[in-house]
């Protein structure tokens, strides 16, 4: 199972970018799917996330201007930046809690390999 992430690069501030992410590989199921992001010499931290109910939650700091969504069946999540601030410089995760046995109803959580955002002007 891998998660391939795409969409990362360069924006000035006010700019979008759209970041996405394919899950690959035989699995059986996904329940949750999320974003993450880390800045180098801090910890990883919680962006937005999708539940299989379509329930979505958002850190405070992006509240309202990036939207995460996803696609079951192409088994893709994908996350709208807008507005984008200097303070969003980061490497972005994406994540997926995943179950690969049929018979054990257990979902283990992956991620990518991450893609860089930088916003500057």
């Amino acid at each position: 199972v891998q998660l391939a992430e795409s969409g990362g690069g360069s924006a000035q501030p006010g700019g979008s970018l759209r970041l996405s992410c394919v899950v690959t590989g035989t699995i059986m199921s996904i329940s949750s799917m999320a974003w993450y992001r880390q800045v180098l010499g801090k910890q990883r931290e919680l962006v937005a996330v999708v539940n299989r109910d379509d329930s979505t939650n958002y850190a405070d700091s992006v509240q309202g201007r990036f939207t995460i969504s996803r696609d079951y069946a192409k088994k893709m999540v994908s996350l709208q930046m807008d507005s984008l601030k200097p303070e969003d410089t980061a490497v972005y995760y994406c994540n997926a809690h995943i179950q690969t046995d049929m018979y054990a109803h257990i979902y283990d959580p992956y991620w990518g390999q991450g893609t860089r955002v930088t916003v500057s002007s």
